[in-house]
Formats: structure tokens, C-alpha cells, sequence
């Protein structure tokens, strides 16, 4: 039984994918239709548990009371951005789901800027926080950014490189950005050893073009 790909997939077949016939992985795999059903059908339940917990948060947000307490409002904005991250690994198309937690974060937020007025400290940090959350969802708009930020990353400590080697321009350019430049050196290190070891005929001009990417 032939088992095809996703369009979308989330970050079980994602990682699944890039190992398939990889030899820059220790550990490649080869397409076996039952696993790669496996894959996708914990994404499936990725996407069920996701989607409670969003009508939870917006539930929430609806019985909010007019001078709800700020811890209450607090914790809510820190699962909305939570749940934002969660989101962009998730398999099939997330826009809809995505736009409703900006929405939601939009009016929590205005709470939260009510409540900070005459407060110039307050304002200050609110607005470095709205920059970053900026700048953090547009990096998100990669999926290994999450795959990488989940709290269980299927990306584990020895597929970091081969990881980054196999993905798109795009996808490292925004990866990089979550790294210091002493882990950049590291990683641009250990990728030129990786590659002579695997490549050394530089065959795979991919892979070379990302690992210039890791540089500093």
C-alpha cells in the first residue's frame, strides 16, 4: 500500500522526510509506508489537541471579566503566544487558526496597555515585547523554527546538522537567528567536518550552500 506524502505535513512527517535516504543523518531512513502512516497520524492528533485547546483559550477569553485580575489576563497572553508557536509546526494549513489567536492577543493586549497607561516603565517594556513578538512570529512563518522550539523537538542534539544542511535558503536564514554567534562558529565548524566527511566531493552543492549560511 502506497502511502502518499502530505501537502502540508507537520513536524512528525517533516522530520521523518528529511531523514528519508539522507546520508548526512547517522541514522537515514527508508520510506516504509506503515511508519510514514504512523507519522501523520500523530499529526492528526497534534492538530485535534490544538484546536481544544484554542476553543479552551477563546472560551476563556469570552467569560473574561471586565476587571479581570492581571494575572488572569497575563497567563492567557502567555498561552495565546504559546499556542502561536504551536501552530506553525502543525500540519495542514494554520492561517485561520493563526489570524484568530492574533485577534485574540490583540484584544488581550489592549487590557494589558489600558492597564499600563501613565506608567512609562510599563509602556516601554510593552513596547519592546510587541516588537519581539513581531519579529517572533515572522520567524515562525518557518516551520523549523517550531519543529526546533517545540518542547519535545524531534530534532535531537545529533540531527541538528544534518537538519539545517537538508532544509531550504529560507528556512536556515530564519534558524540562524536563533542562535549567538559563538554557536553560529560552532555549527559552521562541525557542518565543514560533517561534509568532508560525507561529501567530500562537495556533490552535494546544497548542503555546502547552507553551511556558508552558518557562518558568521
Amino acid at each position: 500500500m502506497q502511502i502518499p506524502f502530505s501537502e502540508h505535513p507537520g513536524r512528525h512527517e517533516r522530520h521523518y522526510r528529511r531523514r528519508l535516504d539522507n546520508p548526512l543523518f547517522d541514522d537515514p531512513i527508508t520510506l516504509d509506508a506503515d511508519d510514514l502512516l504512523e507519522m501523520q497520524r500523530m499529526d492528526h492528533e497534534e492538530i485535534i489537541a490544538f484546536v481544544n485547546e484554542l476553543r479552551a483559550l477563546v472560551q476563556q477569553a469570552v467569560d473574561l471579566k471586565p476587571n479581570e485580575e492581571s494575572d488572569v489576563i497575563l497567563k492567557l497572553k502567555e498561552n495565546l503566544d504559546r499556542l502561536y508557536e504551536t501552530s506553525a509546526g502543525l500540519a495542514d494549513e494554520q492561517e485561520g487558526n493563526q489570524q484568530a489567536i492574533r485577534q485574540l492577543l490583540a484584544v488581550v493586549m489592549r487590557t494589558v496597555w489600558a492597564a499600563a497607561e501613565g506608567d512609562a516603565k510599563a509602556i516601554g517594556e510593552l513596547e519592546q515585547e510587541e516588537i519581539a513578538r513581531t519579529t517572533h512570529f515572522d520567524l515562525l512563518r518557518q516551520a523549523l523554527v517550531a519543529d526546533l522550539l517545540h518542547p519535545e523537538t524531534l530534532i535531537e542534539p545529533s540531527h541538528l546538522l544534518p537538519t539545517l544542511l537538508s532544509e531550504s535558503v529560507d528556512a536556515v536564514e530564519a534558524v540562524v537567528q536563533l542562535f549567538s554567534p559563538e554557536q553560529r562558529t560552532q555549527l559552521y565548524e562541525d557542518g565543514q567536518s560533517l561534509l568532508l566527511k560525507r561529501d567530500a566531493e562537495r556533490k552535494n552543492v546544497e548542503a555546502w550552500q547552507r553551511l556558508e549560511q552558518l557562518s558568521v
